[in-house]
């Protein structure tokens, strides 16, 4: 058995049946020939996102698998290894090294040494009788612990070297670790005694696949529940003690109960200090529930600590809060303060939402959007900077997993092949991606891979022509060399490469494209409805909404009001 056929048999015996990449790697023509699909894209950063998907939507267990070429394939592709790692994000990485004999020759790109800061292992194969052994390891970490990219680097003149047989591979087994007894109990007694505490769930409960958990212990005791964005869908946001997920921005319930909470558990979440999440208040006990130690005290201090499951430790937080309360108790107080302050947040962003204004707004695109789509039965994702702001908010999760969330490393074209993955793995679901005239100029051409690849996803684009919303900060550089006038004809790309494409330019056109849109996928045609929108931003923040102008007159600062 050749090296190549074993880890092709290696890889099925995981339940791999897709690997995402970009030629020539080995790889592909082995795994093809036991019936595992290659799908190859455009760029490797893209085939990386398609792969970091197909794990997140499984909650780890169908991994991941991203294989590019040696050298100058792998150099492109790290931003999808950096993404997954800064996300933590169990996929397998593949890539070809150089041969044995110039692996270590400068200034030949060596992955064992180059991605070590950026994935959990990195191992080189440089023994084809160690095979079993090094993907055993391999696999054994992608199933165990914290989630994050694990490199096998596989040299090109290791390939057709041959195994010795009977290869006795098993899959590894997959583990779980609880929560200390005594810190168990210590925790239940603090939200019991609690007046007005918050749950903050991460996507540890999504990888634990944690959710009648959580609901459970949110229902026992009343308790408001707020999620990252990584976590966003663990919780439904149609249930009555829902407050939505929080990023850079947030609906005001978000806020609301934050400040006013006295006890904040945070379970499956990390606490990493971001720009593009929830910043905690300070002066409030905090219970945190994380799989990671190294999770702790890193930017809020922990008055009690739950290493663990999530899915384990809400399991047994529950049977000790059974044990200190009588019943159920009533939550019809707190989803009341809840609808409260919803409603009167909602009602001053109707206008917008509903807004006839021309060019259009990207909020009147979204709120048609939620009216078009079944949220059951829809998986959504955004891009970096303004899609992420302007959608997440208002997009309403009812099912775990139908939102792809992410924000510590804000990579943009992230999302196409983000959404690329989930409709590999979910084809009866739609499947759809949030980007704005920035993010298409770095995976636009992903298009061609969507119609080649027969995945039919829906990418709604805003174009305001203007490029990335931090420009907002370079009205000097505009002024002198016009450094944001961008344009394109977007529409007129994705046709040439075959997709479906519609550019919308009237409000009133806004709602019957996307039915349109939608029905193409459907069809099987992946899509693209460009949708030439307003350049001006509001972001719902920290309870005080943020304006920005395009093009601010005094350089550098954006311009800011507050309502």
């Amino acid at each position: 058995m050749k090296l190549g056929a074993a880890i092709a048999e290696i890889l099925k015996a995981e339940g791999i049946d897709i690997i995402s990449g970009y030629p020539l790697n080995y790889v592909f023509e082995y795994a093809a020939d036991v019936g595992i699909r290659p799908v190859i894209t455009r760029a490797e950063r893209t085939a990386g996102h398609i792969a970091d998907a197909i794990s997140r939507v499984s909650s780890g267990e169908r991994i991941g698998v991203y294989a590019t070429q040696h050298g100058p394939g792998i150099e492109n592709g790290m931003g999808a290894v950096a993404q997954a790692f800064g996300e933590s994000v169990p996929i397998l990485v593949l890539p070809m090294g150089y041969r044995r004999d110039e692996a270590h020759v400068s200034p030949n790109f060596n992955s064992t040494i180059s991605l070590r800061t950026i994935a959990k292992s990195v191992e080189p194969l440089n023994d084809p009788n160690q095979v079993v052994a090094v993907f055993r390891r391999a696999f054994s970490r992608l199933r165990n612990g914290r989630g994050g990219p694990v490199v096998v680097e596989i040299p090109r003149d290791m390939w057709f070297e041959d195994v010795t047989e009977p290869l006795d591979y098993r899959p590894v087994v997959a583990t779980r670790s609880g929560p200390d007894p005594i810190d168990v109990r210590r925790a239940a007694d603090m939200l019991v005694r609690a007046e007005r505490p918050v749950i903050y769930a991460g996507q540890g409960v999504h990888y634990a696949k944690a959710w009648p958990q959580l609901k459970r212990l949110a229902e026992t005791l009343a308790i408001p529940v707020t999620t990252s964005l990584e976590g966003k869908s663990a919780f439904p946001e149609d249930h009555p003690l829902s407050l939505g997920s929080g990023g850079r921005a947030m609906p005001r319930t978000v806020h609301h109960f934050l400040e006013r909470s006295d006890v904040i558990f945070g379970v499956g979440c990390s606490f990493t200090p971001t720009d593009f999440g929830v910043a905690m208040p300070k002066g409030k006990k905090v219970i945190h529930a994380t799989l990671d130690p190294a999770h702790l005290d890193n930017g809020v201090p922990a008055d009690v600590a739950l290493i663990g499951d999530a899915a384990l430790t809400l399991g047994a937080l529950q049977e000790a809060v059974d044990g200190l309360v009588d019943e159920v108790r009533d939550h019809a107080p707190v989803a009341a303060e809840i609808r409260s302050v919803h409603e009167e947040w909602l009602a001053e962003w109707m206008p917008l939402l509903t807004s006839d204004e021309t060019p259009i707004s990207a909020y009147r695109v979204i709120w048609e959007l939620m009216q078009a789509a079944d949220p059951a039965r829809t998986i959504i994702t955004h891009d970096a900077g303004s899609p992420r702001d302007q959608l997440s908010p208002f997009w309403k999760c009812t099912e775990p997993l139908t939102y792809l969330g992410w924000g510590k490393t804000t990579q943009l074209g992230y999302g196409l092949g983000l959404v690329m993955g989930a409709k590999l793995a979910h084809p009866d679901k739609l499947c759809v991606n949030l980007w704005g005239d920035a993010a298409i100029g770095f995976t636009g051409l992903e298009l061609e891979t969507c119609v080649r690849e027969r995945i039919p996803v829906l990418s709604i684009l805003f174009n305001n022509s203007y490029m990335a919303m931090e420009t907002n900060a370079m009205g000097l550089s505009q002024r002198k060399f016009g450094t944001m006038n961008i344009s394109g004809d977007y529409t007129a790309m994705a046709r040439s490469l075959g997709a479906y494409a519609e550019r919308v330019t009237d409000p009133s056109e806004v709602a019957a494209a996307l039915r349109r849109g939608i029905g193409q996928t459907e069809a099987g045609n992946p899509v693209l409805l460009e949708f030439i929108t307003s350049r001006e931003l509001r972001i719902s923040t920290h309870g005080a909404d943020t304006y920005m102008s395009p093009v601010p007159d005094n350089f550098p600062k954006p311009v800011e009001r507050n309502r």
